[in-house]
């Protein structure tokens, strides 16, 4: 059985995501910021990451000068510490899922950008980590992409919204390809890289899964089968 690393500041924000890998009979470990003085170990005995969500990445990763309009939540130690992790795993062709912020720091460390404020995607009162309900909205997904073959077919479904952050094409890494898109202004909602066996971000948020049709299970179980793999061919006793 593989084990997932839940990559989060700490257990509380990464309930949800616990729950929804536990559940599904999987391990678990929790990788807060304790890993960045040991990245060479960090990922030891994982087969699998969850980049979660959270606080803002700070534009001054992807080269940009905060907009001090934007009503930034900034969180410069935990770019810190997450991002060489990612890479790591990036390094290791291990499956990555990335959820909200997990997908924004995918694309900037693939070298993209963000849009540092986009109202109307969130209820205004909602905090990330509240167990508040999120704002809803149309999106297409692609036939014929890795995604749309995990969910079961491409085209429109409805999905839970809690960002105020995003990207469409002129922000998004070359070498990504966009896998889903708004419908209601054209942002992307689903990334997934060509060159890796398995790196998917999504948008929406998977782990209120109560808020969303029971096909989005799918994803953390394709991500979770991925690991299985993942471990049968990198374990030496395997």
């Amino acid at each position: 059985m593989s084990t997932i690393g839940i990559v989060s500041p700490d257990k509380d924000k990464a309930r949800h995501y616990i729950k929804a890998i536990s559940k599904r009979g999987s391990d678990w470990v929790l990788i807060e910021s304790e890993y960045a003085n040991k990245i060479n170990k960090s990922l030891s005995g994982i087969h699998g990451i969850i980049m979660t969500g959270g606080l803002d990445i700070n534009p001054e990763r992807y080269g940009e000068i905060p907009d001090p309009t934007a009503s930034l939540h900034i969180s410069k130690d935990r770019d810190e510490w997450e991002i060489p992790i990612l890479k790591q795993a990036l390094g290791k062709d291990m499956p990555i899922l990335g959820i909200c912020r997990g997908m924004q720091l995918l694309n900037v460390v693939f070298g993209g950008k963000l849009i540092q404020n986009l109202p109307g995607h969130k209820n205004e009162d909602l905090d990330y980590d509240t167990d508040k309900k999120s704002s809803f909205h149309q999106i297409y997904l692609s036939p014929g992409t890795k995604l749309a073959a995990i969910m079961g077919s491409g085209g429109f479904i409805r999905v839970n919204s809690r960002h105020h952050q995003g990207l469409g094409e002129p922000q998004k890494a070359p070498t990504l390809m966009a896998s889903a898109y708004s419908l209601e202004d054209g942002l992307i909602e689903a990334i997934e890289s060509p060159k890796h066996d398995w790196v998917i971000g999504v948008q929406w948020n998977n782990e209120f899964e109560e808020e969303l049709y029971k096909t989005f299970g799918n994803l953390f179980q394709a991500f979770i089968e991925r690991s299985d793999r993942f471990e049968n061919i990198t374990s030496p006793s395997k």
